[in-house]
């Protein structure tokens, strides 16, 4: 006997909401707090799904509420259902002045060292209200996560595909060797790659750059250059400055650690390819009030930052 699809008169939207909550939490009670609802209350609602859609939709197991297979199929069709009725509900004008509200943004190493602070201040300037979660990209899944609207745009080097989704670029940033202040080399105005190749290199083991974005043949390094130390980001400015290291970076990151450390950047003879910084998002939203107002903050910002 086939199943009878529910009638939508006679739908809970209230359910739907609940589904929402559990299929990003894969939590009743989490989901709950989402939404300000006591544990039996979360409970009833899941029972009242499972009666409705004659479907388990969520099976408990050692990482949390996973979803079935039919929860799996309803849970894209849902959030875009959910989203649009929110986005029908919103102001036609987004006023940053009196917004509060939160924008999910997903960054990779580049973008959180060279763009987050800078996006920041000037949302703090002119959007008291308005709440900036920075989340790791590498982390995260973060196409799956924008399907599900958990988060609201991502930023790196996005070559997504897909006609659902949006994409702008934001900077295109060239190498440059960074070394201390009164190195052995440091008369030289550029690197050439041979020179490039004698000197002890530092390798960034936590970023998606540095000298493994560093090119092999005509105008890139040498094959076969191993770098003399691998560390963390966090560690690499303090190693530069006290040590005849070098390190091939970008050049807005280099900037950002020269302001901090006894630190200078040369350019290189034969840069490597640039590393580009994007942000993508669901075309969904692309008229979106809020969501354009934070696109358009975005990229004023990386605008100044590539005029200086």
């Amino acid at each position: 006997m086939s199943k009878t699809a529910p009638k939508l008169a006679a739908l809970d939207l209230n359910l739907l909401v609940v589904f929402d909550a559990i299929m990003r939490d894969r939590s009743v009670t989490r989901a709950g707090q989402r939404l300000g609802l006591s544990q039996p209350a979360m409970s009833h609602a899941l029972t009242r799904l499972r009666h409705m859609l004659k479907d388990e939709l969520f099976v408990r197991s050692p990482s949390g509420m996973m979803p079935t297979p039919r929860a799996e199929e309803l849970a894209t069709p849902i959030r875009i259902a959910l989203d649009g009725l929110q986005q029908s509900l919103e102001p036609e004008q987004f006023d940053p002045s009196k917004a509060t509200t939160t924008f999910r943004i997903a960054v990779d190493n580049y973008a959180a060292i060279v763009l987050v602070a800078p996006i920041a201040a000037h949302v703090a300037r002119i959007a008291a209200g308005v709440r900036l979660d920075f989340r790791p990209s590498g982390t995260l899944d973060v196409l799956e996560q924008l399907d599900r609207s958990e988060l609201h745009l991502a930023m790196g080097p996005l070559g997504v595909q897909g006609e659902r989704f949006s994409r702008r670029r934001l900077l295109q940033d060239q190498f440059v060797v960074v070394h201390r202040k009164g190195h052995p080399s440091a008369k030289a105005r550029e690197f050439s790659t041979e020179k490039l190749a004698t000197l002890p290199q530092l390798e960034i083991s936590s970023a998606q750059f540095g000298p493994d974005s560093a090119e092999t043949g005509p105008g890139r390094s040498k094959p076969g250059l191993k770098p003399a130390m691998r560390a963390p980001f966090l560690a690499a400015a303090q190693i530069l400055a006290t040590s005849d290291l070098v390190s091939v970076l970008p050049l807005n990151v280099a900037k950002n650690m020269t302001r901090s450390h006894h630190l200078v950047f040369r350019r290189l003879s034969r840069s490597p390819k640039p590393i580009e910084a994007a942000m993508v998002w669901l075309r969904r939203v692309d008229n979106q009030p809020a969501h354009a107002w934070l696109r358009d903050v975005i990229s004023r910002v990386t605008g100044e930052l590539r005029e200086t």
